[in-house]
């Protein structure tokens, strides 16, 4: 469980990260200069503000009437003249800049020089000798004490000697100055499209020291001959909520500070180390091991298309559960596009929440791999987009409920942005409705369901008043919307009734039928809900015996036939409406559809699909897709997923994809080693999790399951399957069952 490396991060994507949920920083081990990259996660540009667009109903009849007439170029032209927000760009996350620690009289590369990442710690540690001493720095960052802390230690009393200051690409109000035994960064974030700039932001560094001398100058604050030097970083914004910037970043950041007076190292390493390892040590994996993982990961990295690797599956998949566990903390932000790692002002796509998929990969590895308290912040971007929807659906559709299109931020804009091509996609908010429901079906909390239902039933109303008869067909569709982000060849890439639009609706309505079941039906809603769920369009197989991504079928006439997305075969994975098992028509298409798509695509798209050959039950398929995954083109030198550029969501979709080819549950079933790879002939995943509030350990050998335990958390009835075989089980709480083979099929023993 350890990234290693024998020379410094020369590039940001050989830097390695730690991260609290609120802070984050990259750690680049340099010798005689060492540079920290820092980011708080709601330091974004800009500040509150309303994109709604009040011209977006006056045209909405029109826009799909030329959809229905099949002038999708003119429906383009005119949503992109009147129905996109504004503005038409969101606004991105930001860095504070970077902490510079230049030490005189180093030397820049050291003898014996290791840098690494232990993500079972959660601590990067360099270590090198210089001039007969050896130097150890450590680097954390911690949930509970709120700081990120480094550690300075060396052989010898007296041997460092550091001079810290800041480097920040942010401009307005930026003053850095010497405050006490402390270097302190003051500023406010940058305005963007338009948007003024409204935070505040403040990042404070004490410095403690055993021996040597503390001075400070200006911008820079200097150490010379200690013999151990201990920094706190503490770093906040004003930012209170969506709509409120009144915080005192300055405050909060003494405050953090003040409470961890007197506290040691020793005591500050023991609690991060017990915070992250309670969620972190949930789960343990092996996929076999070789030679192979003696070797620099950088180095693995670069030989695994051609070397016998699999504990670099099992290191990638673990990272990515260190990834998630660093960014997303409850009480903080979610995870963004690039976890909480960005060295930018202006990211590569903002590294905003794109909710047309990327957000969502983020999360699929949180419930299955024990993480389900890293959901919170998601649940919570879910309820705030609820209430900015709301605003957007009635002043852009004059609709109830809720709506939210591909794209939001911090200030939670709801709106179609980037142009129509892309942004009018109203089904946004209904996908991220799915994660709200499934955090109840891995936990099975009631009191969690009815505290959260009425979101998705937000959600559910504004598809109840905006879904349209299709004229060619007779079936309620979407419209006007679009198949992200693909041009269907005929003019445009808008359209009514795509298939994932039906798929991801069909998903909610089936949710919160499950949920009036669960929580008291209103009979009233009930009947709405079937009412339309009965009338939304069916899949569909076209000539080529693919699965239609429109409803007509246009998937050979597509501007591009091998498409990053494959936002039709959502109901594949991540929902269940298609399977090998209940649906095999339609998951014969879906295949066909893979097959054409082509393996090789960008990093969360081949993560993607490395998702989608393990439901359609095909391991060594879907190895061959990991493989592509890990390799150098999609994979840096940190294991940061190579979109390129860095994209996090390949990382948290490789980390799910795995987990799906050694345990599903879809469908009221659980299944075992359902795509077990060759590859991976000797193994095991503990501590999974399967829908029904079922913990789940498999180990197998020779390719053949060995042993499987199911651990309820609540009492139920689950049905467990292993290749031809099934069994039901009446699970009690806490009391373990364990499965075993015998003569091919399952055996409780």
């Amino acid at each position: 469980m350890r990234l290693w490396y024998r020379q410094p991060a020369k590039e940001w994507v050989e830097a390695l990260p730690v991260g609290s949920g609120k802070l984050g920083a990259m750690v680049f081990g340099g010798v005689a200069a060492e540079r920290l990259q820092l980011n708080e996660d709601t330091l974004w540009a800009g500040g509150p503000y309303d994109p709604a667009n009040p011209e977006a109903l006056a045209a909405l009849a029109e826009i799909r009437r030329l959809i229905d007439a099949g002038e999708y170029a003119k429906a383009t032209e005119l949503a992109d003249a009147k129905f996109m927000g504004t503005p038409k760009r969101q606004m991105s996350y930001q860095t504070i800049g970077d902490l510079k620690l230049d030490f005189p009289g180093l030397a820049e590369a050291g003898s014996d020089y290791v840098r690494d990442l232990n993500i079972d710690g959660a601590i990067a540690t360099t270590t090198f000798a210089a001039g007969g001493v050896r130097h150890v720095r450590e680097v954390l960052a911690s949930a509970p004490d709120g700081v990120i802390a480094v550690r300075l230690t060396a052989s010898e009393k007296a041997a460092i000697t550091v001079d810290l200051s800041f480097a920040s690409p942010l401009k307005s109000k930026l003053v850095t100055r010497v405050e006490d035994q402390a270097l302190v960064l003051g500023g406010a974030n940058d305005s963007q499209q338009g948007v003024p700039a409204n935070l505040e932001f403040e990042c404070r560094v004490q410095v403690r020291t055993k021996g040597g001398q503390v001075t400070g100058e200006g911008d820079r604050l200097s150490v010379t001959g200690a013999d151990e030097v201990l920094l706190l970083i503490a770093a906040a914004t004003s930012y209170r909520r969506y709509d409120d910037v009144s915080g005192v970043p300055v405050a909060l950041n003494k405050a953090t500070l003040a409470k961890l007076a007197g506290k040691p190292w020793a005591k500050i390493l023991a609690d991060h180390q017990a915070d992250h390892r309670s969620l972190f040590r949930r789960v343990g994996v092996d996929f076999g091991r070789t030679r192979a993982d003696l070797l620099p990961t950088d180095v693995r990295i670069k030989r695994s298309p051609t070397t016998d690797d699999p504990s670099l599956a099992a290191l990638y998949f673990q990272y990515g559960r260190y990834l998630l566990i660093a960014s997303s903390r409850p009480g903080g932000q979610p995870a963004n596009l690039q976890g909480i790692w960005n060295d930018k002002t202006s990211a590569p796509w903002g590294s905003k929440y794109t909710i047309n998929i990327n957000t969502e990969m983020n999360y699929w590895p949180a419930e299955p791999t024990n993480l389900p308290e890293l959901v919170e912040p998601l649940i919570a971007l879910v309820a705030d987009l609820a209430e900015t929807g709301a605003r957007m659906a009635k002043v852009m559709y004059g609709a109830r409920g809720w709506v939210a299109h591909h794209n939001t931020d911090l200030w939670r804009a709801t709106a179609p942005i980037d142009g129509a091509t892309y942004g009018v996609w109203p089904t946004g908010g209904a996908w991220l409705c799915k994660h709200v429901y499934d955090h109840y079906d891995y936990n099975r909390d009631t009191a969690y369901l009815a505290r959260v239902y009425p979101l998705m039933k937000g959600s559910a109303r504004f598809f109840l008043d905006t879904l349209v008869v299709d004229p060619k067909f007779g079936v309620l569709v979407t419209s006007p919307s679009l198949s992200p982000e693909n041009d269907h060849g005929h003019g445009s890439s808008l359209v009514a009734g795509p298939t994932m639009d039906q798929a991801i609706v069909r998903d909610l309505f089936d949710n919160c039928l499950k949920a009036e079941v669960i929580l008291g039906a209103d009979e009233a809603v009930v009947a709405e809900l079937k009412t339309a769920r009965d009338k939304l369009a069916p899949y569909k197989i076209g000539k080529g015996g693919q699965l239609q991504e429109w409803q007509e079928d246009w998937d050979a006439d597509a501007v591009d036939v091998h498409h990053r997305h494959v936002s039709h075969l959502y109901g594949l994975f991540p929902s269940d409406q298609i399977s090998i098992d209940t649906t095999p028509k339609l998951a014969a298409a879906a295949k066909t559809t893979l097959v054409t798509r082509g393996d090789l695509s960008t990093g969360w798209a081949i993560a993607w699909r490395l998702n989608l050959w393990s439901r359609l039950g095909d391991g060594d398929h879907a190895h061959e897709i990991l493989s592509l995954l890990l390799g150098p083109e999609r994979t840096y030198p940190n294991m940061f997923d190579a979109h390129p550029p860095f994209q996090i969501d390949g990382n948290f979709g490789g980390t799910s994809g795995m987990t799906e080819m050694v345990l599903q549950s879809r469908n009221d079933r659980i299944y075992l080693l359902p795509a077990l790879p060759s590859a991976w002939p000797t193994g095991h995943i503990t501590g999974l999790r399967a829908r029904g509030a079922v913990e789940v350990n498999v180990r197998w050998a020779g390719g053949k399951l060995t042993e499987a335990v199911l651990t309820a958390k609540v009492d139920g009835r689950v049905t467990v399957v292993h290749g031809g075989s099934s069994l039901d089980l009446e699970l009690q709480r806490s009391r373990p069952a364990r499965l075993t083979t015998a003569h091919g099929r399952l055996v409780r023993v």
